[in-house]
């Protein structure tokens, strides 16, 4: 049995995200509340009867003052049904009605326990401060004959600060179960938050993993497909080869597209595959541009690295991807221009990739595109510790140029 499944057996003080009564608004009572109410009446009824019995005893109270303390004690057990709603005014009028009212000394002790439960501390302590004051008045307005006035008076002393403590103690207990709730809930929603970051996180990286993979394959894919529409009369052998990096490409992008789905499978069903293809690094940058030039590509490679099989992997492979996104680009709109990749530095110094084309002389079909490339170039560089930018140039040409950390 857990607290969630069964809310009516809780107070409404745990029910409710608030303490009642905190926020001057009403709390709704649950069947423990009506148990616990029931109980409260009975026992001040109780007290009630055993202290009219008391003064019925006694020869000297007249009928008619017994009668009337009767229907007093009655009235001040039923009001007791309102100290939820108004607890500081109902104990302090049953304070001050027990100062010549000993039967309504039970419904003055629940009163002051709800006070204390459903209440901060000053209105508990200023009601605490008169119930104190009163205590010696009432045994000395109306004196129990079998009892003195002293122990008549240190008795209730007594019984309104155990009572009082009792609810604080009630209170204390209940606002540190709504607080442990609250910080649960928070820890919850917390982790929720995070896990939904994540996520986002995760599909930011496959859509920006996908952009550097596809758009270069698919580019090669429009370029071609395009050239083999716009000249039905090629010669057969400038056909065949543009028709050979058709299915290349096609090839190459289904590989890529089989590897990056791969990364949102369980690891357990990505083991067999093609989820685990290597991955680019500076050193397959001859490979790339190889695969440029057979495409009609004009690319100009300029690597100074003296080793490039020694670059950090994840450095290797954002040069790589940032050499892919500008021949892409270049494809797309600088169609027959040379295009020159410049990469240097080494240990310590960083790696420095430059991709410049310049304008294009001659008019072309533009290809369609996102515009969110350089975007995911420029947050792969500053996650990688590095720096991207990109623009164009007064000759009309374009270039990117991005630095990335090398540590000694």
């Amino acid at each position: 049995m857990t607290r969630t499944e069964y809310p009516w057996l809780l107070p409404s003080a745990m029910a409710d995200p608030e303490l009642p009564g905190d926020q001057g608004r009403r709390a709704r009572r649950t069947v423990r509340d009506w148990a616990v109410d029931i109980t409260a009446f009975l026992c001040a009824a109780a007290i009630g009867v055993a202290a009219a019995g008391a003064i019925d005893a006694d020869r000297t109270t007249p009928d008619g003052v017994v009668f009337i303390d009767s229907l007093i004690g009655a009235a001040a057990c039923c009001a007791l049904w309102t100290r939820r709603r108004w607890p500081v005014g109902l104990a302090v009028t049953l304070t001050l009605l027990s100062v010549v009212e000993p039967v309504a000394a039970g419904a003055l002790l629940v009163a002051l326990f709800s006070v204390a439960v459903h209440r901060p501390f000053r209105p508990v302590a200023a009601v605490g401060v008169l119930a104190l004051a009163v205590a010696p008045v009432q045994p000395y307005l109306r004196p129990d004959p079998a009892t003195s006035y002293l122990a008549s008076t240190v008795v209730g002393a007594l019984l309104v600060l155990l009572v009082l403590s009792w609810g604080m103690v009630v209170r204390s207990r209940r606002q540190l179960v709504v607080t442990l709730r609250e910080r649960a809930r928070r820890a919850e929603a917390e982790a929720a938050l995070r896990a939904e970051q994540a996520q986002r996180l995760a599909r930011e990286a496959i859509a920006r993993e996908m952009h550097d993979v596809l758009a270069h394959r698919l580019t090669l894919l429009s370029v071609h497909a395009g050239a083999l529409e716009f000249r039905p009369d090629a010669p057969p052998a400038e056909v065949a080869r543009a028709a050979g990096v058709i299915r290349d490409s096609a090839h190459e992008a289904l590989q890529d597209l089989r590897e990056i789905i791969g990364v949102l499978r369980s690891p357990g069903d990505g083991d067999n595959g093609d989820g685990n293809r290597p991955q680019p690094t500076l050193a397959t940058l001859d490979a790339l541009i190889a695969e440029s030039r057979l495409a009609g590509m004009k690319v100009t490679l300029d690597n100074r690295v003296a080793d490039p099989a020694t670059a950090p992997a994840a450095t290797g492979r954002t040069v790589y991807r940032i050499a892919q996104e500008g021949l892409t680009n270049a494809r797309k709109h600088a169609p027959g221009t040379e295009v020159t990749i410049t990469v240097t530095g080494g240990p310590g110094d960083g790696l420095t990739v430059e991709v410049r084309n310049p304008a294009p002389v001659e008019p072309f079909e533009r290809v369609p595109g996102s515009g969110q490339g350089l975007i995911g170039l420029t947050e792969r560089a500053t996650l990688a510790g590095g720096r991207l930018d990109h623009g164009p140039e007064p000759d009309g040409g374009f270039v990117v140029r991005a630095w990335l950390p090398w540590s000694s």
